[in-house]
Order: structure tokens, then C-alpha cells, then sequence
């Protein structure tokens, strides 16, 4: 069960899975050819809730786990990393997901799931503690947490309660191809929660897969804005991110580094916008300020990909600075 407790109104709450990844020690390999693995704990949601708390903000986060040594693991690594884990619920009959991580020799993945089903897929609305998600700044998501039930039904719920109460809302669809029952489920599942959203991040490939045409191209892009969002993110992996918004649009510079592992660092780009949305709720309608928040995420979301697994990898404020002035 969870627990429930009073959370700060600045707080930047993350719903869906928390997992842990077995990536390999070596890259460029396939799963059958890897001799070891080394235990990284992950899932989208919560690898965006630890990197909000890294940058100096407030997070909490809202799933299952199994209630086994991973699960366990799982609650304490959110905890040292100071993220409200009251949230999540212990599940007696599944198991904590687990998923191998092929790592290709540019550091791109390939991903294998262990989720039959999984503790995550097994939250119900009944176990949401929805004060913590009312009392919200911004309540984020994924697309996940839309394949199956019951936890199909408790993301709708948790989103109904965050959207009536005024809760900005955040979307990273996250596109896992394997683990829905086909591409065109896929589609229709991500979309089918797509005008809700008040700011959406999408990669350039999401783009690509979602439409069925090139990301670079504006117009395209512009076909996934609905009349209700205030930011549309694209990122363009090393290349940086473009920007639109009802008024402005744009790109931001990204940063070279020596990728290891792509693990995590949509998630560190996301939660460093999301610590500066919380801190400037108007941050759309200034795009200097705006561009200088992304400028700063892709700087975060760079140096994700300097080390394996991706909550390992979140950077510092001063990190992010530090990259920054080298450029």
C-alpha cells in the first residue's frame, strides 16, 4: 500500500514504470554474444523524477514494484536520490520488470523485456494516493502505462484528477515497440491521450514513427500540435532540440560528447525542462528564457550519454554549467 503524505505545491510528480536494465559491459554486441551485464536501475518516470531532484527540484513518484530485493532497490535508489517514493506500492504476486539492453557501438539500444506481467502493469486506481498528484505543479507521464490494465485505467484516472485540479501536464510518449502488440497499436495508444498534454516531448525517430514522415520537416512536425499545448519539443540527438509554441519556434544548439550509452538521456533533458517550467510557469511566452532552459537540457541530456544506465548518469547543475562554458 501506499502511503500518503503532504507534498510541496512546486512538486513534480512522475507516474508509470521503474525497472531495472541489464546493459551490457561491452558495446557493439548482441544479448547472445554479451558476457556480462552490469544492473542499472531505470524506467522513464522515474529516471525523470531522480533527474528533477539531481537539479535542485522537488519530485515524487507514482507506480509498482514487486516486492522482491529489485523492487526494494528500486524504493531505496529513489530515495537517496530524494524523490517522494510514498507513492509507490509493492506488489506480492509480480515480479519488478526487468529489461536487457543491447548496446550498439554508437550507443544507441536495442531493448528485451521481462514483463509477464510485471508489478508495474498492476497498479489500480484504488492504490493512487491522488492528493499527492492534486497538489502537483506537473504531473508526468508516458505511453507505457497504456498497453495493459489495470494500469491503463489508473494513468487515465491519475490524469483526469491532475487536469481537473490544474495540474500542468507533461508527455514523453517513449516509444517501446516491443512491448506493444503491434505498430499500429502503438500509434493509436500514444495518441489516444495526445491533446491533453500540456507540453509534449517527442524524439526526432517518434516523430518519424508517428506520422510515417520525415522529422525534419516543419510542417510535419506541426501536424502533431493540438490547440491546447503549450510547448512542442522535438530532440535531434547531439544536434539539440527544436521548439514550438503557440508564437515562437526554433532550434537549440546541442553538445559533442564521447556517447557511451543513449539510456536515460531523453529523461535528464526532460527533467531539467521540467525544473525550469515549476520555477517559471510562463517560461513559453519568454523565448529567450526558454531557449536558455533548453540549452541548458540538452547540455543535461549530453552528458547522460557520457556513462552506462541512465539514473547512474544524471548530471549536477554544475556539471550541465561546466559543459556548457566549454562551448
Amino acid at each position: 500500500m501506499a502511503i500518503k503524505s503532504k507534498e510541496s505545491p512546486s512538486t513534480i510528480v512522475c507516474f508509470g514504470e521503474m525497472l531495472i536494465d541489464f546493459v551490457p559491459d561491452e558495446a557493439g554486441v548482441s544479448l547472445a554474444e554479451s558476457r556480462g551485464f552490469l544492473k542499472a536501475p531505470g524506467g522513464a518516470p522515474a529516471n525523470v523524477a531522480c533527474a528533477i531532484t539531481k537539479l535542485g527540484g522537488s519530485s515524487a513518484f507514482v507506480g509498482k514494484v514487486g516486492d522482491d530485493e529489485f523492487g526494494r532497490m528500486l524504493v531505496d535508489i529513489l530515495e537517496k536520490n530524494g524523490v517522494n517514493s510514498t507513492g509507490v506500492c509493492y506488489d506480492k504476486h509480480a515480479r519488478t520488470a526487468l529489461a536487457f539492453v543491447t548496446l550498439r557501438s554508437d550507443g544507441e539500444r536495442e531493448f528485451m523485456f521481462y514483463r509477464n506481467p510485471s508489478a508495474d502493469m498492476l497498479l489500480k486506481e484504488s492504490e493512487i494516493n491522488m492528493d499527492m498528484i492534486k497538489q502537483a505543479k506537473i504531473f508526468h507521464y508516458g505511453s507505457i502505462s497504456l498497453i495493459t490494465e489495470p494500469v491503463k485505467s489508473a494513468h487515465l484516472a491519475a490524469m483526469k484528477v491532475a487536469k481537473e485540479a490544474g495540474v500542468l501536464l507533461s508527455y514523453d510518449p517513449n516509444v517501446r515497440l516491443p512491448l506493444w502488440p503491434s505498430a499500429d497499436a502503438a500509434r493509436e495508444g500514444i495518441r489516444s491521450i495526445w491533446n491533453q498534454a500540456d507540453f509534449i516531448k517527442v524524439s526526432d525517430d517518434e516523430v518519424e514513427f508517428l506520422t510515417g514522415k520525415s522529422a525534419e520537416d516543419e510542417e510535419n512536425v506541426l501536424s502533431l500540435w493540438h490547440d491546447g499545448l503549450k510547448l512542442l519539443l522535438v530532440t535531434d540527438g547531439e544536434k539539440g532540440c527544436r521548439y514550438f509554441t503557440k508564437s515562437i519556434r526554433g532550434r537549440v544548439a546541442g553538445f559533442s560528447v564521447k556517447t557511451v550509452d543513449t539510456t536515460g538521456a531523453g529523461d535528464s533533458f526532460v527533467g531539467s525542462l521540467l525544473v525550469s517550467i515549476a520555477q517559471n510557469p510562463n517560461i513559453f511566452q519568454d523565448e529567450a528564457k526558454l531557449k536558455e532552459a533548453l540549452s541548458f537540457a540538452n547540455a543535461c541530456g549530453a552528458l547522460c550519454t557520457t556513462q552506462k544506465g541512465a539514473i547512474p548518469a544524471l548530471p549536477t547543475p554544475e556539471e550541465a554549467k561546466a559543459l556548457m562554458a566549454k562551448n
